[in-house]
């Protein structure tokens, strides 16, 4: 070995010289500038995921990237409910034990999993996949609404809970869903509010969404 020469380390992933910090400067930089427009992250926090993942071995980073790639190229909008899903239909759709009479529906998947962890729910969901903001250019057209309103004429369906969340594109989406099952003979219900006005489903704790969902009242 060259005298002066460091040593590259297996899994390591990167030089300690000044040759191989250069070269990976615009790199990093790339992947700083990526992090930070993740929600929730900021720029330190940006900073400290970037220099981890480059300390970190080679194959966990790896294996990192490939499952983002199949977030990506593997999963899809259930046929049913639209939640993601690797199949056609999700295991919440597939599951017999669910009243089908039952249709919870929430704005993002991530409300249907706050509504998932307090764990006293056993109906079905559907995804609108956002909510209506017309000053946003978002439309019913841009929701899953119109494959809701088919679900609702299947016959199976006796009641309708409109999950938005409770702020005034929320409510307005709730209202307009409303109008468009009212004529169907189905029992169409709101969250309670048990859920603070201006408040996230996601952010909200268990107790919290069972008592909201529990004290529901007709809308």
């Amino acid at each position: 070995m060259m005298t002066g020469q460091k040593q590259r380390h297996p899994g390591q992933g990167w030089d300690q010289d000044g040759r191989g910090s250069s070269q990976a400067k615009p790199v990093l930089d790339r992947l700083q500038e990526m992090l930070g427009a993740l929600p929730g992250i900021g720029p330190k926090s940006a900073e400290r995921i970037a220099h981890h993942l480059l300390a970190a071995p080679r194959d966990e980073v790896l294996e990192l990237a490939e499952t983002l790639r199949a977030v990506k190229e593997k999963l899809r909008r259930c046929a049913r409910c639209c939640a993601p899903t690797e199949a056609e239909v999700c295991p919440t759709c597939l599951d017999t034990r669910r009243d089908l009479g039952l249709l919870c529906v929430v704005e993002q998947p991530r409300d249907q999993a706050a509504l998932e962890r307090m764990g006293t729910y056993r109906g079905l969901y559907h995804i609108l996949h956002g909510r209506l903001s017309p000053l946003e250019g978002i439309g019913p057209e841009k929701l899953t609404i119109d494959r809701l309103v088919e679900r609702a004429r299947g016959g199976e369906v006796r009641e309708v809970i409109l999950a938005t969340n409770p702020t005034l594109e929320g409510d307005g989406t709730s209202l307009y869903i409303a109008g468009l099952l009212g004529h169907m003979g189905l029992k169409i219900t709101r969250l309670a509010r048990g859920i603070p006005a201006g408040s996230i489903l996601e952010f909200a704790n268990s107790q919290m969404l069972a008592d909201a969902m529990d004290g529901r009242n007709t809308f």
